[in-house]
């Protein structure tokens, strides 16, 4: 199975870049900055320094220039981290406005007056519909909303609500009447009276469910949160206990001096490249035609090792399809595919048209040459769950086994042996049995199956061997589910599933310490999508999925989740190696500055001084220079990703060791040093 993928928007298109830029400075509101501890700290250190800039104005210290020039680098900083995270959002936002659907609701056809069910019609928005509301729904409509039959009897699919694939009659008078909205009428109609207050239909009771759920936070969330915020406050006590050691020592450092140290050790390239990390995973699935909610969303799929998936529209296609003709002894299957095909014109269900499509696929056989003065066509109806052709004397039928029993006035143990095998063989490999008969006689019988997506095997394959273990959940009875998820490869499957059944499997893996991630397309789905730390809900599931998970699939492809953890993966490498290299950063800049700043203290320190700054100015404005400058020129890496490979752990660490360790360690001293020879040059300190 294929994805389309979208046209990738170029890595600093001007029109991003602009609105980027306004972008950055509107971030600087504290209110957004206060979700990123590391660049907050940054802001509220460069406002002091601003302030101290103006105090060194007033009182002309002669340090008016320097504070001036450390003001304006930290508040660049603070910029490029804004601009980065800007960017990112920018690429998201325009592949996400090129592959949005409109959302649209249902029309609903509603009596002018509910009291006069033969009156006129009249179209209106089925959120407008109000209780005790009349409404006349007939075949391949959905039903707009929860409701009692008045009149009409009709086959409804109801697998976007139950996850239960087969049809279900629905007519007026007992307890076959009530109806739920989002379903779909396959066949005659219906005309139902609205019974659901607003607040209290199925919908309602999926959302309170959804309502109740609440998403834990990955593990590497947590352990990089407390990283930062432990590296954030190690620095501070340093640079905090570093004044009274200079004042000891007779060594003279300002407070802009400290400041300025502070901003130069914190982790401010991973800090303000963080949020850029994570948007640009959402912006790498939209690619994919995945549209997520949330960068926490990208990451945690990284890190799933369960995934379940609701059978119904996700692993199969969710209708019945017609898959083999068996015949009786002494009838030729291509005499009962005829017979099916010529019973099956009638037929506008689903099953009816994948009848004629096996027929005239598989068999060849064109559409039967009727002579109109000598057919009559008997339509498939609810009631009946019959339908066929009568030729001349010839008459032909179609239908459930008991149906046609009772069409035929026989019963199940006078039929041929064979016939009651076959009606046994697809009833247990949870298939559904149709019987055909041509003037009384019984001919075979039509297997109708639930369809498992082509492909979906071998994808499935490929998630186990990537350690993620699939699950299928299913409204299903155990013997249909069983042979679906035999046929489809899962690892395991959960029959009979109610939404709260879903909702409790879930929470039991999660307490256990796994990571869940949850495909789904249904209103029966949206309570564990919610749950899930991964939420997948399909394009063409209802709107209840969509708003519960944390991530749409345009193309309803539940296999894509093999793309989804590659991009969670490639998240956390990019964000892991950029997160070594800022240390090894800090670590080089640390023992770069430090020399310069007490060589004329403790003349010891020379051996250290490796790189010869011009002077201790010249060294603290050059660091917090090379500080911002190297978040611009981390910010491509950050958008694209480091490339994702399945390798181990090991081989992990020791790459990002020798190339963002080794680096980070090397880059900061030759940067650092080529912008302190520019600045002696200039005498800018």
């Amino acid at each position: 199975m294929s994805s389309h993928k979208s046209k990738p928007q170029s890595l600093f298109d001007t029109r991003i870049i602009g609105v980027a830029a306004v972008d950055a400075l509107r971030k600087l509101d504290p209110r957004a900055l206060a979700r990123n501890p590391v660049i907050f700290v940054t802001e509220v250190v460069s406002a002091l320094v601003t302030v101290l800039f103006v105090r060194d104005l007033v009182v002309h210290n002669g340090q008016a220039a320097f504070s001036g020039q450390i003001a304006a680098w930290l508040w660049f900083t603070v910029l490029f981290a804004n601009f980065a995270e800007a960017v990112a959002e920018g690429r998201g936002k325009a592949q996400a406005d090129a592959l949005r659907r409109t959302r649209t609701d249902t029309p609903a056809r509603r009596y002018a007056n509910p009291e006069n069910l033969r009156g006129p019609l009249e179209t209106v928005n089925a959120l407008d519909l109000k209780l005790d509301d009349v409404v006349f729904v007939e075949a391949g409509e959905i039903i707009p909303g929860d409701g009692e039959i008045l009149e009409g009897v009709a086959s409804v699919n109801e697998s976007a609500i139950t996850g239960e694939s087969a049809p279900v009659i629905r007519e007026a008078g007992g307890d076959r009447s009530a109806v739920t909205g989002g379903t779909t009428v396959l066949s005659d109609w219906l005309k139902l009276r609205i019974t659901a207050a607003p607040g209290s239909t199925f919908i309602d009771r999926m959302i309170a469910l959804v309502e109740g759920a609440e998403r834990q936070k990955t593990p590497n969330e947590m352990a990089l949160s407390i990283l930062l915020s432990g590296l954030t406050l190690i620095f501070l006590i340093v640079c905090v206990t570093l004044w009274p050691i200079a004042r000891y020592s007779g060594t003279e450092l300002s407070a802009t001096v400290l400041i300025a140290l502070l901003v130069c050790l914190i982790p401010t390239t991973i800090g303000g490249l963080l949020s850029a990390i994570g948007i640009a995973g959402m912006d790498r699935l939209i690619r994919f035609n995945v549209i997520a909610t949330s960068g926490r969303a990208v990451e945690a799929a990284g890190d799933v090792d369960t995934l379940l998936l609701d059978k119904t529209g996700t692993i199969t296609f969710g209708n019945r399809m017609a898959t083999e003709f068996l015949p009786v002894a002494g009838v030729r299957v291509d005499d009962l595919a005829a017979a099916a095909l010529a019973s099956s014109l009638a037929d506008e269900t689903p099953e009816g048209r994948s009848i004629v499509a096996l027929a005239k696929g598989d068999f060849g056989l064109p559409d039967p040459d009727l002579d109109p003065a000598e057919t009559k066509v008997v339509r498939f109806a609810a009631q009946t769950r019959i339908s066929g052709v009568d030729v001349g004397t010839r008459s032909v039928r179609k239908g459930a086994i008991d149906s046609i029993l009772r069409y035929l006035k026989t019963s199940m143990d006078r039929t041929p042996h064979e016939f009651r095998q076959a009606v046994e063989r697809v009833a247990m490999s949870g298939g559904t049995p149709l019987a055909v008969a041509d003037n009384g006689r019984l001919l075979g019988v039509i297997h109708l199956k639930d369809i498992v997506k082509p492909g979906i095997k071998e994808r499935f394959a490929a998630l186990r061997a990537m350690g993620i273990r699939t699950v299928m959940v299913t409204g299903d009875n155990p013997v249909t589910a069983a042979a679906i998820a035999s046929e489809a490869g899962v690892d395991d499957f959960l029959a009979e599933a109610t939404p709260e059944d879903k909702l409790g499997y879930i929470r039991k893996q999660q307490f256990g310490g796994r990571l869940i991630a949850m495909c789904g397309d249904g209103t029966n789905d949206a309570p564990a999508l919610a749950q899930a730390d991964v939420g997948v809900a399909m394009q063409t599931g209802t709107q209840a999925a969509r708003e519960a998970g944390n991530m749409v699939d345009l193309d309803s492809n539940p296999t894509k989740l093999i793309e989804i953890v590659e991009i969670g993966k490639q998240l956390l490498m990019t964000r892991g190696s950029l997160t070594t290299f800022s240390i090894a950063n800090d670590v080089a800049k640390y023992f770069a500055i430090l020399p310069a700043l007490f060589l004329a203290t403790y003349p010891e320190l020379a051996g250290l001084n490796v790189m010869r700054l011009a002077s201790p100015q010249s060294a603290i404005l050059s660091a917090v220079i090379f500080n911002a400058l190297i978040i611009i020129a981390l910010i491509p890496l950050a958008l694209n990703g480091v490339a994702y490979r399945p390798v181990g752990a090991a081989a992990l660490l020791r790459r990002n060791l020798l190339i963002y360790g080794l680096g980070g360690l090397v880059l900061p001293f030759v940067g650092i040093k080529a912008i302190d020879l520019l600045v002696a040059a200039l005498h800018l300190a």
